[in-house]
């Protein structure tokens, strides 16, 4: 008797969907950390060269 290779079931390969989602959220965290850094960066750059002018 041969087995039905359909009633075996596999673990799923790869990424779910779930690990996707954590990937993306840490990218978006890391993006706003530094998004909000460069704006400090910029705004200290604007402070010192506006009295040059």
């Amino acid at each position: 008797m041969s087995k039905n290779p359909l009633s075996t079931r596999r673990w799923p390969r790869g990424q779910t969907m779930s690990e996707y989602a954590l990937i993306l959220a840490t990218i978006a965290a890391i993006l706003v950390s530094l998004y909000t850094s460069a704006g400090t960066i910029v705004a200290t750059l604007v402070s010192k060269v506006g009295p040059l002018l």
